[in-house]
């Protein structure tokens, strides 16, 4: 590695100022400044932890900070450095266009790349500071540009509003489930009973039947129950109908009985090129499913789950209790196709192909055996990356893992940051999208930190000063391997934290220990005769490689389990977003720089932690979901809901995001239920009627049920009657009710401070003033947080002034929100709701 050193600073490149000049250019702008460079077999000065201390010092012993910024900005320019930035400013400008509030034209942005172009080209001769802002500016505009481009090439329908319907489609990827289910990836072809005006192209489809499941490119028909991709659970979580957009999902949902096995309809593609990539991912995905099959029959258990997922990256069929070890051992990061299984792949690869190629007598002397195992290796992950399912992560470390082995092959080093940047640089430029997500954070945030931490290791001072004998190197290779796994186990947990914490909401306090324990199983064990597995599988000899890969994970799992038993656990709650863009933007820094300026990322990490430690954690008084059936109400850390048994997929982000810890259930009170009215009761009797058009309850007995079952509502705890309502008080006074008959509303309303009800109304307020939340108003505002006036704890007649109500969709004019404010009636979309 050491003699590649010489080639990092000879980068071609487009962008002047943005690349090394080489260690000449160093030291002429070194001897203009009278500033020392160091010369090491005349190469540039290296990233090793003595230059950057000697840089620290000569920075904090300098009078002059200008001119020791500009030296320092020099000498990163000579490193080339600027090169690196290139992904961080195109990320940015996407990741600045997705958060904006209105979807800008591509005119307004077609003329600011114009602009900013013009100036980049004009300063290309100005000094570097000014060039280089020039160029930044340009790039981060190009990086809105690119993110608008992908949404206009994404153009996914989405369904507007939950629907039951019957569906004839077409197969294109299944995945088991860990109850033996199968879900389904289906292209619509049409729909009926009733035929729906904007019917999504593809949608996911859970059948809960276990007999034999329909084939990849076959054809499907049943009745099914489709609703839009959800949103966030809370103002500022994860929205999964983002997710779901990019990915050209347009609806989910679940079949009723068994779906029909049919002819498979004509291909709804567009252009026969379409229609050849649509059968050649059926085929890749037909691949995937039968290697994950082969695999789960050979290994069984949850290890053979987890050996499918990590190949094929089908995680579903893992069991619930063994996905939640694995995170709260901090081994959660093994599930996905990362750097680390794709490092494994192709390093195992390429060390055993080397060998085999050794061992023929006279090869190594005709040909480079290292360049033909690189080759080796380039077509194995390739193949990998293939049947991999081409998540974030996996897409990352195929680009960086090609590139390291193509430098292989042209005598370069390998193992650098540009290798980082380029892989960025093309996963930015094809889906800058996934800038948003966690996979794409933290799977380059890991590989930032290490890599930047294994060359300040890779260049120490003390590195040659051990004399070399037998058992020196003996031991240097056993506590370089030991020493390598927890510098990198504790690397990656640090850089990552930020991230788990931000979009999680919470952290393994034993993942340091749990990766220790289990990385060697998965290092020596898991990966590599998973590799030998894959190898044999054509020829029907991945028998015993399976068995001893899934020795190794069981291993693993019994480690995950022994670790997550300490409880060890952190729930971290929301973090604040100026509190994360800083710890963030801080590390990019402090990983980037290798002058004394990586300095400014550590400053700026600080001042992250502290603005997180020192901002005040306020809990919403009630939290309610988009769909309008949960409730939560909310003192400090305890919660009550006015479901039993609240779902899981929503509760449990409510409570990680707002740290809540005691739950407590609803209060039954049947004896409160109000009687259908004897003409409705004898009709349903008689003919079993349909319930939609019934008569009235009394509005006095509903009027006096409500008020005595308010008055049992009393210690934060709900008291329902099923099937009609619950109601509740807060500390404040605020009267809460919950209705889930249509019926009830208007008592509701009468009586109450909040209403919540998940029916779709057609009216949005209460005419009492009441606060009212249905289905209707929850399905444009999203999930609801309501908070106190600050200092509003006392129990006091309510004033809707002292509510603040925070929604989370805060607008509804970008393309993954529109389709709320869509009317099926009338085909058109309601303009005035999009600027509300």
């Amino acid at each position: 590695m050491r003699e590649g050193r010489e080639q990092e600073t000879a980068w071609p490149s487009q962008f002047p100022g943005l690349t090394p000049d080489g260690p000449e250019r160093a030291a002429e702008r070194a001897d203009a400044r009278n500033m020392p460079v160091e010369r090491r077999s005349g190469t540039a000065p290296g990233p090793g932890s003595g230059q950057l201390g000697r840089s620290i010092i000569a920075g904090l012993r300098a009078r002059n900070w200008r001119t020791v910024i500009v030296r320092a900005v020099d000498e990163e320019q000579a490193f080339g450095h600027g090169f690196l930035f290139l992904p961080v400013f195109l990320g940015a400008g996407a990741l600045f266009w997705f958060s904006l509030p209105q979807t800008p034209g591509f005119s307004e942005l077609a003329l600011l790349i114009c602009v900013f172009g013009m100036a980049a080209v004009l300063l290309r001769h100005s000094p570097g500071l000014r060039r280089s802002a020039a160029i930044f500016t340009f790039l981060f505009v190009a990086g809105m540009m690119l993110a608008a481009w992908e949404t206009r090439r994404a153009d996914t329908v989405m369904l507007d509003s939950p629907v039951t319907t019957r569906i004839q489609g077409r197969v294109v990827a299944r995945e088991t489930t860990d109850r033996g289910h199968w879900r389904y990836t289906v292209v619509l072809a049409e729909t009926s009973d009733p035929v729906l005006k904007r019917p999504p192209e593809r949608v996911t489809l859970l059948s809960r039947s276990r007999e034999a499941p329909i084939a990849i490119g076959g054809g499907v028909e049943g009745r099914v129950r489709l609703s839009p991709p959800s949103g966030a659970a809370l103002p500022g979580l994860n929205d999964f109908a983002f997710d779901s957009y990019f990915k050209g999902i347009g609806a989910v949902g679940y079949f009723y009985g068994k779906p029909k096995s049919v002819a498979s309809p004509d291909s709804v593609a567009h252009g026969p090129m379409a229609a050849w990539r649509g059968k050649a991912l059926e085929r890749i995905a037909g691949w995937r499913e039968a290697i994950g099959a082969r695999i789960r029959a050979t290994i069984g258990g949850d290890a053979g789950a987890i050996a499918a997922a990590l190949v094929t990256a089908e995680e579903r069929a893992i069991s619930r209790p063994t996905v939640e070890a694995l995170r709260e051992a901090g081994l959660a990061h093994v599930l996905a196709i990362s750097g680390l299984n794709m490092v494994l792949v192709a390093g195992t690869f390429l060390i055993g192909a080397r060998t085999l190629l050794s061992l023929v007598p006279g090869l190594a002397h005709r040909f480079a055996i290292k360049k033909l195992a690189a080759v080796g290796a380039l077509v194995m992950v390739f193949f990998y990356i293939l049947i991999s399912g081409g998540a974030v992560s996996a897409i990352r470390s195929w680009i960086m893992i090609s590139i390291m082995l193509v430098a292989v092959l042209f005598d370069r080093p390998s193992i650098s940051l540009r290798n980082v940047a380029l892989s960025a640089l093309v996963i930015l430029v094809v889906t800058p999208s996934a800038v948003t997500g966690p996979g794409f954070q933290m799977s380059f945030a890991a590989t930032l930190a290490l890599v930047a931490g294994y060359g300040h290791w890779r260049d120490r001072p003390s590195r040659d000063m051990l004399p070399i004998t037998m058992r020196t190197r003996s031991l240097t290779l056993v506590g370089g391997f030991f020493g390598g796994l927890l510098l990198s186990s504790l690397i990656g947990g640090l850089s990552t934290m930020i991230y788990s914490a931000g979009h999680f909401h919470r952290l393994a306090a034993y993942g340091l220990v749990g990766n220790i324990l289990a990385m060697p199983v998965i290092s020596v064990l898991v990966m590599p005769f998973g590799l030998l597995a894959m190898l044999l599988m054509p020829f029907g000899l991945d028998y015993y490689p399976l068995l001893v890969m899934g020795q190794g994970l069981e291993w693993m799992i019994a480690i995950a389990d022994l670790v997550s038993s300490w409880g060890g656990e952190v729930a971290t709650g929301r973090v604040p977003h100026g509190a994360f863009l800083l710890i963030a933007a801080g590390g990019v820094l402090a990983c980037l720089f290798r002058t004394w300026l990586a300095l400014s990322g550590i400053l700026v990490i600080v001042v992250g932690l502290f603005a997180g430690w020192s901002g005040e954690t306020v809990r919403p008084v009630l939290a309610v979901a988009e769909d309008g059936r949960l409730v939560a109400l909310i003192d400090h850390k305890a919660v009550a809901s006015n479901r039993a048994r609240p779902g899981d997929f929503v509760f449990s982000q409510w409570q990680r995001a707002l740290r809540l810890e005691a739950h407590e259930k609803p209060v039954t009170r049947d004896d409160l239920s109000l009687d259908e009215p004897a003409e409705v009761a004898a009709a349903l009797d008689a003919t079993g009627a349909t319930r939609r058009h019934r008569p009235p309850f009394d509005p006095r007995e509903a009027r006096s049920a409500l008020k005595k079952l308010v008055a049992e509502a009393s210690g934060g705890r709900f008291a329902c009657v099923a099937k009609q309502w619950c109601a509740a008080t807060t500390r404040q006074g605020w009267r809460i009710v919950t209705v889930e008959d249509a019926r009830l509303v208007g008592a509701a309303c009468d009586q109450a401070d909040i209403v919540v009800t998940p029916v779709m109304l057609r009216f949005f307020a209460c005419r009492s003033g009441a606060l009212l939340l249905s289905g209707q108003s929850l399905r444009r505002t999203g999930a609801v947080e309501i908070y106190a006036a600050p200092g509003d704890g006392g129990a006091r007649p309510t004033d809707k002034a002292d509510m603040r109500v925070v929604q989370a969709q805060e607008q509804l004019q970008r393309p993954w929100a529109r389709h709320r404010t869509y009317d099926w009636r009338s085909g058109t979309f309601d303009s005035t709701a999009a600027t509300e």
